[in-house]
């Protein structure tokens, strides 16, 4: 199985930006579609972001429009979550997935390969 390992999370103020990376351990241009989606306590895992598998096509939800960035390094089987402009509310586990079909990519229950998650906390 496909192992897809996220990095860069961690503690940070309001305002404030980080960089999650999620690396796959087999060629990402053999994925449809690779996103990202986060779960916050007491909430259902939640859609974020995705891409496809030329870079040339991106959605994000509207909580996140306008302040995070998704994107891909075919070479280094590596895609990545910019995350600007940072609310409290934004405050999960962050986790990437990737997908072999078209899938209705805001359906989390669509997606079959999922990483680990890393935790991103937003606070003063």
């Amino acid at each position: 199985q496909v192992q897809l390992v996220e990095s860069g999370g961690g503690l940070v103020q309001p305002g404030g930006s980080l960089r999650l990376s999620c690396t796959f351990s087999t060629n990402i241009r053999n994925y449809y579609a690779v996103g990202w989606f986060r779960q916050a306590p007491g909430k259902e895992r939640a859609f974020v972001a995705v891409i496809n598998y030329s870079g040339t096509n991106t959605h994000y939800a509207d909580s996140v429009k306008g302040r995070f960035t998704i994107s891909r390094d075919n070479a280094k089987n590596t895609v990545y979550l910019e995350m600007n402009s940072l609310k409290p509310e934004d405050t999960a586990v962050y986790y990437c997935a990737a997908e072999l079909r078209s899938i209705t990519y805001n359906d989390v229950t669509s997606w079959n390969y999922w990483g680990q998650g890393t935790q991103v906390t937003v606070s003063s």
